[in-house]
């Protein structure tokens, strides 16, 4: 679930920057880079019918040990000698010994995580038989970074006016609620002007396709995929439109695939995409545990604790109240929301920097930000998300119900709750629909089984999104991680570690209710003052600028 962040100039780039890098939605773990510019407009040439895409490997110029290529895939499957996109593909060969056994595609999540940038910095996060045994390879999907991409304004400059007017967070208010509006209205708009055709042909439908393409130029027989928070989505996709394909897949904090699609996208659904999912209630109770864990520490080792859970309960709840009657400089009630929701992600150093960001708040200091980059600033690419989740998972069409279904959510979930209901708000207005989404069904058999895992307490994919997910799917076994935070890839475990090798390497999945433990212990141990999106607080739950993901 990605989480709005309006810039002010450069000083507050580095929340841009933490946005920018995505969930979100909903990518879970350290955040890619913000993408370079694209080019825009139509790829050069078709994708001959049923043609193999061919690589060129060639060393990657800004990822030292990787090799990159782009691959030619068919805007519209239906029409295979049309106009065609470039996948930006990027891997690492394996480092062996022993004999390798294919290669292993990983999807960040998102929607519109790039993987040629995650990957880079994921790398090292893989268990060392898996780096031994596979290539490791990813790609942007089509409409994202490096491949033919979704970009609604001609200059990086506009791209930042237009993020200008809209408030950090989430609206509070007549007057935010109709610059929030509006701006998202004027952005469908803006990007149905710049390329209305590409805006059809970006849902995950046709991105499972392309993995289908990829991994037959890499000459794999079977699938081997490992996909984060969105990406269980899409592997759950690729399942079910390719099921004997299926070698080996890991889903890894999961979307719940019927509450996603829901009755397609042209319907008029009562309740927004993540109030479908439990988000808020999900990351409700992630709160929860931050508050308790936080409460139960000393000061030295949780800045914010009051000295139990109940008092420390207390203490956030009065924060909230106290900056919703009056904002601390530029930190309002809604910036202070959306950095605790994001700041759950990572146990280690999210929960760390969020208690130091939230005590700053208590004693009104302003808490310590992110340095700004040096150089020309990026282009933020927050439209990208919105135009693969807008176009195939249904919204209510009628912004002025969201204030409705904002205090819905509070009502259910707290503070965060409003966050959650308004992350959907852009797809009210959002004017177009995917051509070919795939709904379902969700059970086709599979040639090999599929490894679901999920933490006990996930704030953007809740652990009933992984229960739906095992049942959903015809041949499912659950991996259970009893801990914290969004994604096991940045909440290590190396029980996790275990099973996932046992599983990618030799098939072998866990026992039937297997159940593993985290390393990390939150406030374990004492932590310097860190800035708020500097680590594994702002970064893990960021996204690209626009609202707050899947995921």
């Amino acid at each position: 679930m990605h989480i709005p962040r309006s810039p002010a100039g450069r000083g507050r780039f580095a929340a841009v920057a933490v946005a920018a890098a995505v969930c979100a939605s909903m990518v879970g773990g350290p955040a890619p880079a913000p993408v370079r510019a694209p080019a825009s407009g139509p790829a050069d040439g078709p994708a001959p019918a049923g043609a193999v895409p061919a690589l060129g490997w060639s060393p990657c110029a800004e990822s030292p040990g990787f090799d990159c290529a782009t691959a030619k895939a068919p805007l519209d499957y239906r029409r295979p000698t049309g106009r065609a996109v470039d996948l930006a593909v990027i891997r690492h060969r394996a480092t062996g010994p022993g004999p390798r056994l294919g290669t292993l595609f990983f999807n960040p999540g998102g929607p519109g995580g790039a993987g040629t940038q995650a990957l880079p910095q994921w790398y090292e996060l893989f268990p060392e038989e898996i780096r031994q045994r596979f290539d490791i390879a990813s790609w942007d999907p089509r409409g994202v970074g490096e491949s033919t991409a979704v970009r609604c304004f001609p200059t990086t400059d506009e791209a930042y006016a237009w993020l200008e007017r809209i408030p950090f967070g989430f609206p509070v208010g007549e007057s935010e609620t109709k610059a929030w509006v509006d701006a998202y209205a004027d952005l469908g708009r803006l990007c149905e002007q710049r390329d209305p055709q590409l805006l059809r042909h970006v849902s995950t439908t046709d991105t499972a396709r392309d993995l289908d393409r990829l991994r037959q130029a890499v000459g794999d027989e079977k699938l081997s995929f490992l996909g984060v928070s969105y990406g269980t989505f899409l592997g759950a996709t690729y399942a079910n439109l390719f099921p004997e394909k299926v070698r080996a897949m890991v889903l890894d904090s999961n979307i719940e695939p019927r509450a996603w699609v829901d009755r397609g996208a042209t319907a008029e659904p009562r309740l927004t995409t993540f109030l479908r999912e439990d988000v808020d209630l999900g990351s409700a109770a992630t709160l929860r545990q931050f508050l308790d864990h936080c409460g139960r520490a000393p000061a030295d080792r949780c800045a914010f604790s009051a000295g139990s859970p109940e008092a420390t309960r207390e203490k956030f709840e009065r924060l909230m109240l106290r900056l919703q009657e009056r904002a601390q400089g530029a930190w309002t009630y809604a910036r202070a929301v959306t950095t605790a929701l994001s700041s759950l992600y990572a146990v280690d150093p999210g929960w760390y920097d969020l208690a130091w960001a939230l005590e700053d708040l208590w004693q009104w200091r302003p808490p310590q930000e992110p340095a700004a980059p040096e150089g020309p600033l990026p282009y933020p690419a927050f439209e990208q998300i919105e135009a693969i989740r807008c176009s195939e998972s249904p919204n209510p069409r009628d912004p002025q119900r969201f204030p409705e279904l904002a205090e819905f959510s509070y009502g259910r979930a707290g503070d965060l709750g409003r966050a959650v209901a308004w992350a959907s708000e852009p797809c009210a207005t959002w004017p177009a629909t995917a051509a070919s989404p795939y709904t379902g069904p969700w059970n086709r058999p599979t040639a090999n089984p599929v490894l679901v895992v999920n933490t006990t307490y996930d704030p953007a994919t809740p652990y009933q999104g992984a229960l739906a997910m095992t049942r959903q799917l015809a041949n499912a076994r659950l991996l259970t991680v009893g801990g914290y935070g969004h994604s096991s890839v940045v909440n290590p475990s190396l029980c996790v570690d275990d099973h996932e090798r046992r599983y990618l390497v030799d098939g072998v999945l866990p026992p039937e209710g297997t159940t593993c433990r985290q390393e990390v212990r939150p406030f374990s141990d004492s932590r310097p003052r860190g800035g708020v999106g500097t680590g594994g607080g702002g970064t893990a739950g960021g996204a690209k600028g626009g609202a707050a993901e899947g995921n």
